[in-house]
């Protein structure tokens, strides 16, 4: 199996994975969320049957195998908010982006007259 040629954005809202996957049908491509916010994706191109008996190759240069890429994505990464769309033997993977945590208010704390905790 040769590399396979993947480009990776990091956009305003999301990540958007995009991967050459060639000669694919779309059920023959698979997009998974494995433990550790990893995303894999996978496929398998088969040879074709011949319709025609007795017939050999001359040359086989066109790719046959299984497509294997991972990814680990980052921790903002909402791995509840994935697509994927396959088109013209290039699949676009979009994983939206968690929105930030709100920055933690100060917490005020009061102070107490330590004499009159005593007296109490």
């Amino acid at each position: 199996m040769a590399a396979t040629p993947a480009d990776v954005k990091d956009c305003p809202n999301a990540y958007v994975i995009v991967i050459d996957m060639l000669g694919l049908k779309n059920d023959q491509v698979k997009v998974q969320v494995e433990e550790g916010n990893l995303l894999v994706v996978s496929g398998e191109r088969k040879r074709e049957k011949e319709k025609d008996q007795g017939v050999k190759y001359i040359k086989m240069e066109r790719r046959l195998g299984k497509y294997l890429k991972k990814f680990q994505l980052p921790e903002n990464a909402d791995t509840e908010k994935i697509s994927a769309s396959y088109q013209d033997g290039v699949l676009t993977v979009t994983v939206e982006k968690k929105p930030p945590p709100e920055p933690k208010k100060p917490k005020t704390v009061q102070v107490q007259d330590s004499l009159r905790a005593l007296v109490e």
